[in-house]
């Protein structure tokens, strides 16, 4: 009967024993995949991710920064351009569809009206500043007709 036992236990002592080892060796095997190849060890692959983690957070912090710069940028440039052409001189055939406004704004409704008057004799340029979409001298039909335009093409 003792001999049983023993059999039995030492049996049994043997079965835990593998399975333990198993577990061991599948354990090792997650914890290399974990660590990677650039380091051996728990607290080498905790200091790289740390030091990783650092240069992300400043990296994405300058990002921020660039990308506030640039949009700023973006805000002055010109977002809104049309041009409309059209006959000052109707009825006398002189000029024909030769003359323009061109309206050219930002998306903070800043920019110019640049206006050409064409006739056979001579051209004519103008320009005309725009605040807020708003000018500062008064418009002539055509050239309310780009500023309205231009303002739409504004996203």
């Amino acid at each position: 009967m003792t001999l049983d036992f023993t059999f039995y236990a030492t049996l049994g002592a043997a079965i835990i024993i593998a399975l333990l080892l198993f577990w061991i060796i599948r354990l090792e095997i997650k914890l290399r995949k974990l660590l990677g190849k650039k380091c051996n060890s728990l607290d080498g692959t905790l200091s790289l991710l740390k030091k990783e983690v650092s240069y992300l957070k400043k990296y994405s912090e300058k990002s921020e920064e660039n990308f506030g710069v640039i949009d700023n940028k973006l805000k002055k440039t010109i977002s809104g351009l049309e041009t409309v052409r059209f006959n000052p001189f109707k009825g006398n055939g002189s000029g024909g569809n030769q003359s323009f406004a061109t309206a050219l704004i930002n998306k903070d409704g800043d920019g110019v009206i640049i206006s050409s008057l064409y006739s056979r004799d001579h051209v004519s340029v103008f320009s005309k500043p725009i605040k807020g979409m708003k000018a500062e001298h008064e418009l002539t039909e055509e050239e309310r007709m780009a500023l309205q335009k231009a303002k739409e093409s504004i996203l």
